[in-house]
């Protein structure tokens, strides 16, 4: 277990586009579990790899109650509906705001092995999706917040 730094805003690496994966490996796993262990350490429902450096498109998401959901090289499919909500990111501390997002996703992405699957997932579990696949495209939240939060207006 490795706790990687994560990389605040601003740098770089986190306003790049990722390039795919194309070897999985036990390096993979072994980066898929310390960013894990990275998002759980942080408090986050989410953590994408330039987050920590990495210029990759490896994502994790586990939010609702629906375990960790390992996303690399996703593509998002469909997108219907929307929703409004409060979103933060651990590249940004202490910084909130509402960011409008698809309801509805249905994403293709390959897991630890290589081996492809969709997943379809709505509410807040599409919103973090939609967020971490963001990153991994080089696009932060802050270019879709709609309005910010004071920290008081969060407690």
């Amino acid at each position: 277990m490795a706790i990687l730094e994560i990389i605040k805003h601003p740098n770089a690496v986190l306003e790049t586009p990722c390039d795919r994966v194309l070897d999985f490996d036990k390096k993979l796993v072994k980066l898929l579990q310390d960013m894990y262990d990275t998002m759980v350490a942080a408090d986050g429902v989410g953590l994408a790899a330039p987050q920590v450096g990495i210029s990759k498109q490896i994502a994790i998401v586990e939010a609702d109650d629906n375990g960790r959901i390992d996303l690399i090289n996703p593509v998002i499919l469909e997108a219907r509906g929307e929703q409004i909500g409060p979103e933060g990111c651990l590249s940004f501390p202490d910084l909130y705001g509402d960011v409008p997002r698809a309801e509805y996703v249905k994403v293709r992405a390959q897991n630890k092995r290589g081996k492809i699957f969709v997943l379809e997932a709505r509410g807040f579990l599409a919103r973090a999706i939609q967020h971490e696949i963001d990153h991994l495209n080089g696009v932060l939240f802050t270019s879709k917040v709609t309005k910010y939060y004071d920290p008081e207006e969060l407690e």
